[in-house]
């Protein structure tokens, strides 16, 4: 018997380990891809449908937004959080294109698939996906086009093009124009360059009316319960402060035992405290302050002082109203109502507050109109509140994040598919210059770029092995052609468009996400599944 013959076998893993090895692994994956692109493939395009979401806690959203429904999917297979992570980043990157790049990352690994089975080995198909990705980053910008050189108002096709599928298309006209004249509105130049953000738009939901009574207000609105009946009504021409902190008198809080012998000794310091407050209040108003808010508490008497000389106070503010607040009226914000200065002080073109019917919500409104310098705006959407309307704005903050990135690059591209199907063509092209096995896995990247047409096609009806073949034979003219709304092929419309960075980062960030699962060679589960 040699040495160690019959010696039990070295355990590395639990027995209820289950390891997956070879091609098996590919297929896993693969599977899992296919269950992601499947679920969101019905949601994509100006005819995609909604999805249901039935939450853990019991509440639900309707939603046809493919970073909503990622984020709210329930995921455990490795593969599918890769998908997860993949649509985050292309949400924090650029708002928007979040289901066309999970489709094409799950068609790329489809396509690997098949690829595999003809006996590529992946690291083949990772160099192939790679060297297409390359020619797709060196030729998507001869595509491109200024905001310059687009016909009308460029942003408002961005816009369009955005929010139609979205629960916003029932009012696309009125609701794009909107999102475009905001993204005038808070763009600014500055020594880096053009400004542009999101944040900058504020979304406020008014829970009454209908949506097509939504408009554009050049300053914020915001619930508050005011904190007397004599606030409520409309200013104009106010200097205005903004507090991160109390209105009160400053406390003493060195600890000290006082002995008061008469009822004199009490008033008088009663009287001490009182002056303290007037004092505080009259310098506030020598600095001819006409509104301050606070995000904490405001003393009674200070404020019954201040308002019946006219001074509007409100409370509880968060940060980011703040600073809102600031931006809308180039306020200062002061950590301090003892430190204010005349210099921290902004100004509002007018103050409105609307006391409404006590109920156990907050429901007075208050307005704050700034003047030119404005920095921020807020979308006052209308209608009640609900799933419906939480899709609205998802769908107008979508369309914000499309027009802000192309007013920031300076940069866009024919939406329809048709950028696609011309990207497949130019990759095409390039692999007919290999002669190695990559060039397999080239034109395997360029075919799963046509599933962004194809799709298009099918959730409106049609064929679309038809529309894909018209579509690569139209590729070769100079116009582009696309898909429309009704599924056939056609020009793109000069008001369809999509900012570069969108398909751009998409493309980049579902090749990436393909090519490290498929570096991948085994799959180890502690769980047995």
């Amino acid at each position: 018997m040699s040495e160690g013959e019959g010696a039990p076998p070295v355990v590395i893993v639990r027995p209820e380990t289950n390891v997956t090895s070879g091609t098996a692994v590919q297929e896993k994956l693969i599977s899992a891809a296919r269950a992601f692109a499947d679920i969101l493939k019905p949601t994509f395009g100006p005819r995609g449908l909604d999805k249901m979401l039935y939450k853990t806690d019991g509440t639900t959203a309707v939603t046809n937004d493919g970073a909503k429904i990622v984020a709210e999917l329930m995921v455990r297979h490795p593969a599918a959080k890769a998908f997860v992570s993949l649509a985050e980043s292309q949400e924090n990157a650029c708002g928007d294109g979040v289901t066309r790049t999970l489709l094409v990352a799950g068609e790329l690994l489809v396509e690997a698939d098949r690829l595999i089975r003809m006996g590529l080995h992946p690291l083949t198909i990772v160099d192939g996906y790679l060297a297409a990705m390359k020619v797709v980053e060196e030729s998507i910008h001869e595509l491109s086009k200024s905001i310059e050189d687009v016909e009308g108002d460029a942003l408002l096709s961005v816009a369009k093009t955005a929010l139609r599928g979205k629960s916003a298309d029932q009012d696309l006209d009125s609701f794009a124009t909107i999102i475009s004249e905001a993204t005038h509105q808070v763009t600014r130049e500055t020594s880096e360059g053009l400004r542009s953000e999101a944040e900058d738009v504020s979304m406020y939901l008014l829970g009454r009316k209908g949506i097509k009574d939504s408009y554009l207000l050049r300053g914020i609105q915001v619930r508050r319960r005011v904190l007397l009946d004599r606030l409520e009504g409309e200013r104009h021409n106010l200097r205005v402060a903004v507090i991160h902190g109390d209105l009160k008198a400053r406390e003493l809080h060195r600890e000290a035992e006082i002995e008061v012998e008469n009822p004199e000794q009490l008033s008088g310091f009663i009287s001490q405290e009182n002056e303290r407050k007037v004092a505080l209040a009259e310098s506030l108003l020598r600095l001819d302050v006409g509104a301050i808010f606070v995000s904490g508490e405001v003393d009674r008497d200070i404020l019954h002082h201040l308002v019946d000389e006219g001074v509007f106070v409100a409370d509880g503010f968060d940060d980011s109203e703040l600073r809102n607040l600031c931006n809308v009226t180039q306020a200062k914000l002061s950590s301090s109502i003892h430190h204010l200065a005349s210099s921290d002080l902004g100004r509002a073109e007018s103050l409105n507050c609307e006391r409404r019917t006590a109920t156990d919500r907050v429901e007075d409104e208050i307005v704050v109109i700034g003047g030119e310098g404005a920095k921020v705006v807020t979308i006052v959407v209308g209608g009640t509140e609900g799933v419906a309307a939480e899709e609205i704005v998802r769908g107008l903050h979508d369309a914000l994040r499309s027009t802000t990135l192309a007013t920031r690059t300076n940069s866009l591209l024919p939406g329809a598919g048709a950028t696609h199907i011309r990207l497949a063509m130019m990759v095409r092209t390039a692999a007919e210059q290999r002669s190695d096995r990559a060039k397999l896995a080239m034109n395997a990247f360029a075919r799963a770029l046509d599933i962004v047409p194809a799709t298009l096609v099918e959730n409106a009806g049609g064929d679309s092995l038809d529309a894909i073949l018209a579509l690569r034979a139209s590729s070769q003219k100079e116009q582009f052609f696309g898909i429309g709304i009704d599924g056939n092929v056609t020009a793109v419309p000069a008001d369809v468009l999509h900012p570069t960075d969108t398909i751009l980062n998409g493309i980049i960030g579902a090749t990436e996400t393909t090519c490290s699962l498929l570096r991948i060679d085994q799959v180890i589960s502690a769980r047995g599944d």
